[in-house]
């Protein structure tokens, strides 16, 4: 199967935390030479507004009006990629960046997600002690939210719980302590402990062959 160019878009934002740095991750990446490495165009490099550090009254998520006109924006440079008929490789910025990426796909109809990361980012904004967005993206991009992020363009969910996977999370512990809503059952779960569990059974199966 022939595999599609890669192209290589700048999202900066912190706009789904109280702190910032992790806006100099696209700036990081390709001066160690990314998108030579992998052979990847450079597609743009979007401007973020400013933030706002006091949680918006009505969501209780910091910059929650900021992310909700930026991430059309971001949905759009992600569209202009696949009219191109290449690959999006999105660098961040905070978790809030799939809210964009994933309304660009949502636009086209319907499409999964392998939700990858350390932590689940399912709280609702009543738990995350700092009302940061990144923390909440995952139950956002699925429909469970204040509309104004879960319902952006009125095409939420994004992606349905169904067709999302949450993979190798481990903030069990947090989610406890602060109250996170659960994720719900229609959405595929494999967490760390999983993960872990099924590498151990993976090498024992392979030292039984052996």
């Amino acid at each position: 199967m022939p595999t599609l160019p890669y192209a290589i878009l700048e999202a900066p934002s912190t706009l789904g935390l109280a702190t910032d740095g992790v806006e100099r991750l696209p700036d990081r990446l390709l001066d160690l030479g990314l998108a030579e490495r992998i052979r990847a165009r450079r597609a743009g490099r979007l401007t973020v507004p400013p933030k706002d550090p006091t949680p918006d009254p009505e969501t209780g998520t910091l910059n929650a009006r900021a992310i909700a006109a930026w991430s059309p924006k971001l949905a759009d440079a992600v569209a202009a990629v696949l009219d191109a008929g290449e690959f999006p490789v999105v660098l961040g910025g905070d978790c809030t960046i799939l809210l964009g990426s994933m309304l660009a796909l949502r636009r086209r109809g319907r499409y999964g997600l392998f939700f990858i990361d350390g932590n689940a980012d399912f709280f609702q904004p009543a738990a995350e002690p700092n009302g940061e967005g990144a923390s909440m993206d995952l139950a956002f991009v699925t429909g469970y939210g204040p509309s104004l992020l879960a319902d952006i363009e009125g095409r939420g969910p994004l992606v349905r719980p169904e067709d999302a996977v949450a993979f190798a999370y481990r903030d069990h512990k947090d989610q406890e302590e602060y109250g996170s809503q659960p994720l719900p059952n229609e959405l595929k779960v494999i967490d760390l402990p999983v993960v872990r569990a099924m590498g151990i059974e993976a090498a024992r199966a392979k030292r039984s062959v052996t």
